[in-house]
């Protein structure tokens, strides 16, 4: 898995949608883009694609495409519309967009190329209470729990197996 992080204004979601559409069918790869203020770290999105992947192989996938599957184990939401919310958004938007399978390299290069990504560091620049509301975590919860609030993400993501 490749990622790829920055800042990018996103004129029309759908037409970036497209837009890295055509580059996973070009590099035979799967391209997701997610509002870096929801992600906490590089384990937080390795996860999501580890538990996506699982479910695909058992025929247990809600979306039928996989990029959108990765996506739903990031938000930890089983209601593809709901994880949208940690998606595209218009506007100048701080992106980490994973590159996974196929040419990631060539992938990778052309996704930064397309959406004319700038080289701010945005992987780990999460929004911290954005997190906490998206996720429903606590300060309480996190202060009980023997652990991060990456921890704390990613046990959210895994717990979307139990849900089903």
């Amino acid at each position: 898995m490749r990622v790829v992080d920055g800042v990018a204004e996103i004129a029309d979601v759908d037409s970036t949608v497209a837009v890295l559409g055509e580059v996973a069918e070009e590099y035979e790869t799967t391209v997701q883009a997610v509002d870096a203020r929801y992600v906490v770290d590089r384990a937080h999105l390795e996860r999501a694609v580890e538990l996506a992947d699982r479910a695909i192989s058992r025929g247990e996938n809600v979306a039928h495409d996989r990029g959108v599957e990765v996506l739903l184990y990031a938000a930890g939401r089983r209601q593809i519309d709901q994880a949208f919310e940690m998606g595209l958004q218009e506007g100048r938007v701080p992106l980490v967009v994973l590159v996974d399978g196929g040419d990631e390299s060539a992938a990778a290069d052309a996704v930064v190329e397309e959406l004319s990504l700038d080289d701010t560091p945005t992987l780990g620049e999460y929004n911290r209470a954005r997190v906490f509301e998206f996720f429903e975590i606590s300060e309480r919860e996190l202060a009980a729990m023997d652990g991060t609030l990456s921890d704390a993400v990613r046990e959210r993501v895994a717990l979307l197996d139990v849900e089903k």
